[in-house]
């Protein structure tokens, strides 16, 4: 069986790392393209950052590693669209690559699927008026938003700094008892290392933007690798191939 190969266009530099950790994890192969712009969470840069011109070029990039899906691996750069401005995105994105295609947004929907999670809780890196968005998406998707925090930091940059001390606080304070899962967008933070932390210390599953894009891009790949250090998410009970 050839190994799985799935392309991710990453915006700027902050957590890519992430990829080339779950590749050695997981087995397969993860080429990373970058795409640059600024790095500010507010609208009109994210706007930019998720271009139809920027993600082609994207796409032309990972062209040389014959990837069988491509990934937008951005979660801000693709839900500030709303979702139909997103699915938009992910078809002009599949039409460049002339493969599948999707985005970190539609990653976190699918995995909540996935795991059977209605309730969630989200803890989130940006500005409150980008966060809100995030959870905007989400109610779209039919998954109940039953607490939020935003640590209102504003470049991707700078999460990209967090500890993996200053991740753990940031799950803590963002659980809720009702909540079935917690959900951490920003492709830009270092969450694959402590996972296993996150998830014993809230007892729960706990979805992260690098997580939930890397699953998702191999989920429609077909491939269904397993991992006990990535989370409930690559659990063999919840992986899955389908729709």
């Amino acid at each position: 069986m050839p190994v799985p190969t799935i392309g991710f266009i990453y915006p700027d530099h902050a957590a890519e790392d992430d990829y080339p950790r779950a590749e050695s994890i997981l087995g397969v192969r993860l080429p990373v393209a970058h795409i640059y712009g600024t790095d500010l969470h507010a609208v009109p840069e994210l706007l930019d950052l998720g271009s139809p011109g920027k993600l082609r070029h994207g796409a032309a990039q990972l062209a040389a590693h014959d990837p069988q899906v491509v990934v937008w691996a951005c979660t801000s750069g693709s839900f500030v669209r709303g979702p139909d401005g997103a699915r938009e995105q992910v078809r002009e994105l599949a039409k460049a690559a002339g493969v599948p295609a999707t985005s970190t947004s539609f990653a976190f929907v699918e995995a909540a699927r996935a795991l059977g999670v209605e309730r969630v809780a989200v803890a989130a890196s940006y500005p409150d008026e980008v966060a809100r968005l995030f959870t905007d998406f989400l109610a779209a998707a039919g998954i109940t938003i039953v607490a939020f925090g935003s640590a209102g930091i504003e470049t991707a940059a700078e999460v990209g700094t967090l500890t993996a001390e200053q991740v753990l606080e940031l799950a803590v304070a963002g659980d809720h008892p009702e909540a079935e899962a917690l959900l951490i967008p920003d492709t830009a933070m270092h969450t694959l290392e402590v996972l296993p932390r996150l998830e014993a210390a809230l007892g729960k599953p706990v979805l992260t933007a690098n997580q939930v894009t890397i699953w998702e891009g191999l989920r429609l790949a077909g491939a269904t690798p397993i991992s006990s250090s990535l989370g409930a998410l690559f659990a063999e009970r919840s992986v899955h191939v389908g729709g």
